[in-house]
């Protein structure tokens, strides 16, 4: 088998979780590590990962960027990620996504072809910040936006292969995030070897970690996969 190109990992970690008290939702934990730590475990093997979003901690070698203007959304992410891609493919990931495996990032970098491959969900939706792309084409779909749009929109013109991936029973997907207290508490349960289905989380998650929602948006859009 031929070897697999080199790759960058773009991962969009930028804004706050309304529904869990207006934090970075990046860094809570689950499993003993946060989400994006997560992210960036399962991209290791990336000539180069590019996070983008507020100043927060990252590992030394990961290069920190900031889209403009803040809090702009996930084009405006991908256009400030991409400058600092130098590999033909790039690695497009959000930044809260805590059963992200190094595993499906190689699958998606082998089904390659045409301008990308991304994820499809078990209801059949677009999980546009699960996927592997040329970077030629994202370069070419971001270069004439300009304002507020929406990613679903930017990569309308791509041609995409759609793959969904085999998640084993009792296991939560690869494209679980974590948007509520009660998401945030399952995947923690699961990541725990807990039974999230009969077993309430601990009264340290339901009280002290999840203070009342705030009003801030969030930096994902709902159409950003």
């Amino acid at each position: 088998m031929d070897p697999l190109p080199p790759y960058t990992a773009v991962v969009l970690a930028g804004g706050k979780a309304a529904r869990l008290g207006g934090r970075p939702k990046p860094q809570l934990e689950v499993g003993g590590r946060t989400m994006l730590a997560a992210v960036l475990e399962a991209v290791a093997d990336a000539s180069r990962r590019v996070v983008v979003g507020p100043p927060q901690q990252v590992p030394a070698d990961v290069v920190l960027v900031r889209e403009h203007p803040p809090g702009g959304g996930p084009v405006a992410a991908l256009r400030a990620g991409l400058p600092s891609v130098t590999t033909d493919v790039v690695a497009l990931l959000a930044g809260d996504l805590p059963f992200l495996t190094a595993a499906l990032v190689t699958d998606l970098r082998r089904e390659l072809t045409g301008d990308g491959v991304l994820v499809v969900d078990d209801t059949g939706r677009d999980q546009l910040l699960l996927g592997v792309w040329r970077t030629t084409a994202l370069r070419a779909v971001v270069a004439d936006t300009a304002g507020p749009t929406s990613l679903r929109k930017v990569f309308a013109p791509l041609t995409v292969r759609r793959v969904r991936p085999h998640v084993p029973p009792g296991s939560l997907p690869p494209w679980t995030d974590c948007d509520t207290p009660a998401e945030l508490a399952r995947a923690r349960a699961l990541a725990d070897g807990r039974d999230a289905d009969r077993r309430p989380p601990p009264a340290e998650v339901r009280d002290a970690e999840l203070p009342p929602p705030s009003l801030l948006p969030r930096f994902q859009q709902p159409v950003s996969g």
